[in-house]
């Protein structure tokens, strides 16, 4: 899947508001993050494999969605209760990672 698949599936899981800019900035953070975990001992490559591309939609879903309340450990109002695992992207979706290892 490209980018762009990506940035228009992204666009249709989140607000109207968020900019095209912003889906880029937030997909490429994502893209960060997985490549940060696959590669741990240096990258062999800049493109995450495809089988992390959903992945990617949804850790930049996950941003998104913390915007304004970055960092909350806990939120209640009107019902609505927010508590977030940490400040980045939660282990519970990065786990789905599998690290790329190589032998010496």
């Amino acid at each position: 899947m490209d980018f762009e698949e990506k940035k228009r599936i992204l666009k249709g899981l989140v607000s109207s508001d968020v900019t095209d800019v912003e889906l880029s900035t937030f997909l490429s953070i994502a893209k960060e993050k997985i490549l940060n975990r696959v590669y741990p001992h240096g990258r062999i490559t800049e493109e995450i494999p495809i089988k992390y591309d959903y992945l990617q939609i949804e850790i930049a879903s996950y941003l998104i969605a913390k915007i304004g309340a970055e960092g909350q450990l806990s939120h209640s109002e009107n019902g609505i209760s927010r508590t977030y695992e940490n400040a980045s992207v939660p282990e519970s979706l990065l786990r789905e990672i599998v690290p790329f290892v190589g032998v010496l």
